[in-house]
């Protein structure tokens, strides 16, 4: 053989590569020449104009301190320009999310996690704005008042709301995504991430939150969206021109690393065939499984692509025991559910929350999973799932006779007659129901057929006619009652208190903040300590009839207590906090922020004493 054959051979390889290269779209020179065209070219041309706009509408979010019925700290506040922005401090006019720092997950009543969730995933909470212009978003400033550093997503929508029209292609981009910081200092800031271009004009913008690392509620006041009516044709030019730069392999590989289409990854069925599978042909089964159970679900579906030794445990139905979709909302839909229906079949806890809004999932979609799926679901979590009708809540009662967990915090968009199927899932153990429209009659039926419960949420379910009645039944048929949330309910009095102390002794977290009707006066307070001993999370929000009387009764009685909220009392003195802190030696928690009597001197000589406690004291300035 002629030496000069391997030398021929390499160089026929390198001109198929450069031909294959070319053939892509252009040659490297023709690129670079257009690159420098443009440069040139760009010098010439006139910017679009920018338009600057604040947000038009509030038209979703899964949280808010406020009152359904009010504009105080409720999410509405972020329409329009900004009202507060720049000071700083605790805001009436601003927007605020029900919770902040740790405090919640450390409950008892707290849900367990989910397996499996991303590393990067850390959205608690989101609102959803709508602004007057579609546009190609070139900056976003968010102005935060107090204790900034929440924001961890920011995502932009193709649909147009005020359009009768659905774009072909609906999607959610992300623009900006950050881990949760915890800022040193509470005091306003604006908020300015470098955003990533989009390939579509916008005027539905999103943002998602996580306050676990703050010490108090952030406060948002206004959005400002910055942007062209027209796409710059020099972004697009230099998007060509880099995705150019990509080899085969590396373009295979990033498409193949995205969550773009979670159909396209459940059901591709496509086998690379090997020799062998190394070691792991060697490892018993269920050391493979312990192994794939650590990977995210895309990882999961990439990895069943490998090779069928991997694409059978993959496959196991033991992997999806456990499955929370929340991270994934903005890509599932119905082909989705239909590809994951055979995996799932003996799946026990299912997170849909947030997904399927504007049509992504349909009710059909979602009753033919339920029908396969539902049989073996101990836990269905559905929170802020707009989806959901009367039809959807009757699948789940027919199909799920196990449950034991169901979620529908801020489902406003259910009717309220839908809520009477609930009360067919006699077996409930957890119940959230806060935000939505579930009425008086309906809810005295789940009490009555649904006794096991033990963790209820009724916070600001504004159609409850009469609170009394209700917690009148709950002292008569849910004994074994742990946690109660009746945040914002407007007419519960004494004598519905009473009920609940009486009837339910090993309530352990009690939520009655901004419960107007309640008196100190009437005694309910201290009938609570006395009867209610094993109470652990006591918030008393915004109850300006809070006395020393009250606070020895929590010392005397309550030495568990963990979590108290007074804010806004006028009469509780720093004589009986320190009766409360020695006696109360697990207390965590204590909200004293706009208590008149409880200065900041006051608060730092208590934090001091006692510098487990973390001691709260808001203010405004």
């Amino acid at each position: 053989m002629s030496p000069m054959f391997p030398m021929l051979t390499v160089l026929s390889m390198f001109y198929y590569m450069c031909l294959r290269r070319r053939a892509r779209t252009a040659t490297r020179g023709e690129m670079l020449n257009s690159r420098r065209a443009i440069e040139t070219n760009s010098r010439t041309l006139s910017m679009p104009a920018e338009i600057v706009q604040y947000a038009k509408e509030v038209v979703d979010f899964s949280s808010h301190y406020g009152s359904e019925n009010s504009m105080s700290y409720t999410m509405w506040n972020l329409a329009w320009t900004p009202s507060v922005y720049p000071s700083s401090g605790d805001f009436t006019q601003t927007a605020v999310f029900r919770t902040y720092g740790s405090w919640w997950e450390k409950c008892s009543s707290a849900p367990l996690p989910f397996n499996r969730t991303p590393l990067d995933f850390y959205s608690q909470e989101y609102v959803e704005l709508v602004f007057e212009q579609p546009v190609y978003p070139t900056a976003i400033h968010v102005l935060e008042t107090y204790h900034p550093g929440a924001i961890v997503k920011i995502l932009a929508c193709s649909a147009n709301p005020y359009s009768h029209s659905t774009p072909a292609d609906l999607r959610w981009e992300t623009m900006w995504s950050g881990k949760p910081v915890k800022i040193s200092s509470p005091q306003a800031r604006q908020f300015t991430p470098c955003i990533k271009e989009i390939s579509f004009p916008t005027n539905l913008i999103r943002l998602e939150i996580n306050s676990s690392l703050l010490e108090y509620y952030t406060e948002l006041d206004a959005v400002e969206l910055h942007g062209v009516k027209e796409r710059p044709m020099l972004s697009f030019k230099k998007a060509a021109i880099d995705m150019s730069d990509l080899d085969e392999e590396d373009f295979d590989d990033k498409d193949g690393g995205e969550v773009d289409n979670l159909s396209r990854q459940f059901g591709s069925t496509y086998l690379k065939e090997w020799p062998n599978n190394g070691y792991f042909d060697k490892l018993p089964y269920e050391i493979i499984q312990l192994i794939v159970s650590h990977l995210t679900l895309p990882d999961l579906c990439r990895l069943a692509q490998t090779c069928k030794l991997f694409h059978r445990h993959c496959y196991d139905p033991l992997q999806y025991i456990h499955l929370s979709l929340q991270p994934y909302w903005a890509k599932l839909n119905d082909s989705s559910l239909e590809y994951l229906q055979t995996r799932c079949t003996l799946v026990r806890w299912l997170n849909l929350s947030w997904t399927g809004n504007r049509g992504f999932i349909s009710v059909p979609g979602f009753s033919r999973f339920l029908k396969v799926c539902g049989s073996e679901l101990v836990r269905l979590e559905l929170a802020c799932g707009h989806f959901l009708n009367e039809a959807c809540l009757e699948i789940i009662a027919e199909m799920c006779p196990n449950l034991q967990e169901l979620n529908l915090a801020s489902c406003d968009k259910l009717q309220p007659q839908a809520f009477n199927h609930i009360s067919k899932v006699c077996g409930l153990r957890r119940l959230i129901l806060y935000r939505t429209k579930v009425e008086q009659t309906a809810l005295l039926s789940i009490l009555n057929f649904c006794a096991e419960l033990q963790h209820l949420n009724l916070g600001s379910c504004v159609k409850i006619e009469d609170y009394d009645v209700i917690a009148s039944m709950m002292g008569a048929k849910c004994k074994n009652l742990r946690s109660l949330d009746l945040w914002r309910c407007k007419n519960i009095t004494e004598n519905g208190v009473a009920e609940l102390a009486s009837g339910c002794p090993l309530l352990e977290e009690l939520d009655l903040g901004w419960c107007p009707t309640l008196q100190s006066s009437t005694g309910c307070f201290a009938n609570l300590a006395r009867k209610l001993p094993n109470l652990r999370k006591l918030f008393l929000t915004a109850n300006r009839t809070i006395c020393d009387a009250d606070i020895e009764e929590l010392a005397a009685n309550c030495t568990h207590l963990q979590h108290l909220d007074i804010l806004g009392t006028r009469m509780v003195s720093p004589t009986a906090l320190r009766k409360l802190l020695k006696s109360c030696k697990e207390l965590a928690l204590l909200d004293v922020s706009f208590c008149s009597q409880i200065d900041n001197s006051v608060v730092q000589e208590l934090n001091s004493s006692f510098p487990n406690v973390f001691i709260k004291k808001s203010f405004t300035q």
